[in-house]
């Protein structure tokens, strides 16, 4: 018996190192489901797992926690894919981790038949950067078709150089999916560069674009890299793309056609290996037809286009959208939002997307009496976006206790009570404000006059 039980050690721990071949973490899972070796890859990265005779491990148990096949459990099963097919088969999982739930890419490799007639299957993972099944701090949160179908673009094209194209409304997480892309690549050891394109002058963009050499212009006393420059070997980020002034549109299709430039004020040609990723929430076609966009650019950087989707989209994923916006708001105490609270955000139109959603959440925290965020609590804080109707357009503004109530008052009771609940935190109030610090510095020396 003990001869037995060597001879299955020796065939697993073989079966291991063969494993570690792949640069991936990876499983060796029998037709059963059965986990049959790892390698030492996945024990780093989803922990260590005890095989033996007398107690199998299944997949579908290491993974999800199911008491059944995937495909049993109302999700895709690799294996039946690959089954069926005889050849490789990818797809995305949500895999419990030592981090929690995350996305994982799973690649299944079907191996021959053994003697006795039964397959195997070799199972790779591959771990999406920046994208959670449930929650972590600057993570793409998500698991409804919408975000999946989003998530599976941004996996198929970072295993490539094209440049992409990210579409969607403002505040569905843009930055995020360029991150995302970049950590996916294999270019993640070198820098993400990123440019906001919006509000930049001609020459400020080709400044920042190019850099500049000493004396080029007035104010520029010294060399200055630019971000092309900067983002060799890595991936530079164009954020807001639609808004690059036209006439600097020209040198950007030149720089994507041959990745060389020259810095202001400086004779000399250099070169950059980049790659490009571009954002925007306008309808570029559009700005073509007014002539605002050239046409040629457009299709030099709209190689792989990737919508995000709107909140209103993907309203399954708000629950888990707002526990995580609530741990990254609160880090010191812990909130939890009621099944009506979210049933009223979700009523909501939510035009700014997840960027609302933050500022729902934080004003939700200042008003809060306790760490549960009920309806009641989201009904104020909507309240302080928009009035009601019927509010009268005055100076005053009636309490029904008290009467007429200056309404200068009111803001400034507003503002000193949430300078106290947030301990004076002014670069956060102005945030859920939506003003700049300086503005709300101002009307804090005003609620003190």
């Amino acid at each position: 018996m003990n001869l037995i039980a060597s001879s299955i050690n020796t065939q697993l721990s073989q079966m291991a190192q063969l494993l570690n071949g792949f640069e991936h973490p990876a499983i060796l899972v029998s037709e059963d489901y059965e986990i049959l070796a790892v390698n030492t890859l996945y024990q780093q990265a989803f922990g260590e797992i005890r095989l033996t005779e007398q107690a199998p491990q299944h997949c579908y148990q290491v993974s999800h926690g199911y008491s059944q096949p995937c495909d049993k459990s109302g999700e895709d099963c690799p294996m039946q894919r690959a089954r069926i097919s005889g050849k490789r088969t990818r797809i995305l999982h949500i895999h419990q981790t030592k981090n929690g739930a995350e996305h994982i890419e799973i690649e299944m490799l079907p191996l021959p038949p053994s003697e006795n007639g039964r397959g195997a299957f070799v199972e790779l993972m591959k771990p999406i950067p920046l994208a959670s099944g449930v929650r972590q701090s600057q993570t793409m949160v998500g698991s409804s078709p919408a975000f999946l179908h989003m998530l599976d673009s941004i996996s198929k094209v970072s295993r490539s150089d094209a440049s992409v194209l990210l579409l969607g409304e403002t505040g569905t997480g843009k930055e995020l999916a360029a991150r995302a892309i970049h950590q996916s690549s294999q270019r993640s050891e070198k820098p993400l560069i990123t440019l906001e394109c919006s509000g930049l002058t001609d020459t400020l963009f080709e400044s920042e674009l190019f850099g500049h050499s000493k004396g080029a212009f007035t104010g520029a006393s010294s060399a200055k890299k630019g971000l092309v420059e900067l983002a060799h070997g890595g991936t530079l980020f164009l954020d807001e793309i639609a808004d690059v002034p036209l006439s600097m549109q020209v040198k950007l299709l030149r720089l994507l056609e041959n990745r060389t430039f020259r810095p202001i004020g400086s004779t000399e040609i250099q070169s950059s290996d980049f790659r490009l990723i571009c954002a925007t929430h306008k309808n570029i076609k559009q700005l073509i037809a007014e002539e605002k966009f050239r046409a040629d650019l457009f299709h030099r950087i709209n190689v792989f286009p990737i919508r995000l989707p709107s909140l209103q989209e993907r309203l399954e994923d708000l629950p888990q959208i707002a526990r995580a916006l609530l741990q990254q708001v609160s880090t010191e105490r812990e909130y939890f939002l009621t099944d009506s609270a979210i049933q009223q955000i979700a009523q909501q139109s939510l035009e700014g997307n997840i960027r609302e959603l933050r500022n729902i959440l934080n004003r939700a925290i200042v008003l809060a009496d306790t760490n549960v965020l009920d309806r009641n609590v989201i009904a104020e804080c909507l309240e302080i976006e928009q009035p009601p109707a019927e509010a009268p357009v005055t100076k005053a503004h009636y309490s029904g206790v008290d009467g007429w109530v200056d309404l200068k008052t009111l803001e400034n009771n507003y503002l000193q009570n949430m300078h106290h609940a947030m301990q004076g935190n002014v670069s956060r109030m102005a945030d859920v404000l939506g003003i700049s610090v300086r503005s709300l510095y101002r009307k804090l020396k005003e609620s003190r006059d």
